[in-house]
């Protein structure tokens, strides 16, 4: 039987059950109630939350644990077991997180809001009232500013919430904390079988560009730790050896499509791209180009795999560098792709890299520092390289074997999203009066 509604009177939670109220948090909480600079321990030992160690509907995932007398500022707030803290900075992040029983005192950086329930609601239900992706919409609807848009704690608590009565709040939260557990259990199983589909993938494109695949053949020992043994047919070439550099400055100019490239998608046209990371200057003759065809490398990025093949015609960063075969079917660059996208070669990058490079996006923003692998550095690695014959079945093969993973990991992350959104959805019912728990619905 369908219960009695009504307006609730708050626009993103439309009707709730008659017998509900909507009342604004701070009338049934208590928020930033104490900060660092009241513990007077000399040897007092916390540890600290910071805004991107909580991750939306995944709990604290990292603390960093600090003594107070080194401290680098006081200026963080004291939590608690059960307290609920929400990022008011970067809100786009979604930070949410209720304060688990810990060994340790913990420190939440002063991004957060910590609320602390009253008597009159159940932590439990505040909780998952304030996870519901609604509520979370409506701070971020709230929130002020492009590049990191906040909102101040005091706006945040003018907020209201329908709640039931204290028997019904503590129902409904025990309720959703056993079906949430389930669900996040396929969560975790599911991206657990991911990341083993990209480890499968790994060791399919390593076994691949380091062994080939025609199956038993006479093999000898490469000399290189990281190759171990080839087939015997192989040759060991310096890149430099391989490829051929491109270094044509785009003046006079001659193409103005932007280029980017990205450690997952490689070379993308920049108008496509969903985060501007990279900050094109008006002034095109600064760039360099690139052909459909040429292996793009990004000098500080390439240690984490941003490498790739083009399928454009256009201009790119100076601090890339471009490199062609003269191939028709440009295979050679296609094999070099797959041979520096390897887990066993991004080692081999990353203890080239030298020096810290501060990367600054404007509006007084710096990026990460990142290390450099220098051309001649890179020029110098030695690699295994197959007939260009061979290198066609190679790169024929990683093709389909590879876009067959890519599609079993493309299914598992939409079953992640669809899993993800019924459990939002799941709460945003509950938490809203919209579907009701029956007693014998709750887990024992």
């Amino acid at each position: 039987m369908s219960r009695e509604m009504k307006d609730s009177g708050i626009e993103w939670v439309g009707q709730i059950p008659i017998s509900w109220t909507s009342i604004s948090l701070k009338y049934i909480v208590d928020y930033n109630k104490e900060d660092l600079s009241e513990k007077t321990e000399p040897n007092f030992q916390f540890d600290y939350i910071d805004i991107g160690a909580v991750n939306y509907g995944q709990g604290i995932t990292n603390y960093q644990r600090i003594n107070f007398e080194k401290a680098p500022s006081r200026a963080r707030r004291v939590v608690y077991e059960g307290d609920i803290i929400l990022s008011t900075v970067r809100t786009y992040l979604k930070a949410v997180a209720r304060i688990p029983k810990h060994e340790q005192q913990q420190i939440a950086s002063t991004g957060f809001i910590v609320l602390t329930a009253r008597k009159t609601i159940d932590p439990n239900f505040l909780f998952f009232a304030m996870l519901s992706n609604s509520f979370i919409s409506r701070v971020e609807a709230e929130s002020v500013g492009i590049s990191y848009p906040a909102i101040n704690s005091s706006d945040i608590v003018s907020f209201k919430i329908p709640i039931p009565c204290i028997q019904e709040q503590t129902r409904i939260a025990d309720f959703l904390d056993a079906k949430c557990r389930e669900i996040d259990s396929v969560l975790e199983r599911t991206r657990t079988s991911i990341e083993e589909y990209k480890k499968l993938k790994q060791a399919v494109i390593t076994q691949a560009v380091t062994k080939g695949v025609r199956g038993d053949r006479p093999m000898k020992d490469s000399g290189i730790e990281w190759i171990g043994k080839v087939p015997s047919e192989w040759s060991l070439l310096p890149f430099r050896h391989v490829l051929y550099e491109r270094n044509e400055k785009n003046s006079p100019i001659k193409s103005t499509e932007r280029l980017s490239l990205s450690i997952n998608l490689g070379v993308t046209l920049y108008a496509e791209k969903t985060a501007n990371m990279d900050r094109f200057k008006d002034d095109f003759e600064q760039y360099k180009l690139a052909y459909p065809g040429d292996l793009v490398m990004n000098s500080m990025n390439m240690i984490v795999g941003a490498s790739g093949v083009s399928a454009y015609f256009g201009c790119v960063s100076p601090v890339y560098y471009t490199f062609y075969d003269k191939e028709y079917d440009h295979v050679t660059t296609k094999f070099c792709e797959y041979l520096f996208r390897s887990k066993t070669m991004l080692r081999v990058l990353f203890s080239l890299g030298k020096g810290i490079y501060a990367i600054v996006r404007g509006n007084d923003r710096v990026n990460t520092c990142r290390l450099k692998v220098s051309k001649e550095d890179l020029k110098n690695i030695i690699i295994p390289i197959p007939s260009v014959d061979e290198q066609r079945e190679i790169v024929s093969y990683l093709g389909i074997k590879c876009q067959e993973i890519d599609n079993l990991i493309a299914k598992k992350q939409q079953y992640l999203i669809e899993l993800e959104n019924y459990k939002k959805s799941l709460i945003y019912e509950y938490v809203t009066g919209k579907q009701e728990v029956f007693l014998d619905e709750i887990s024992e």
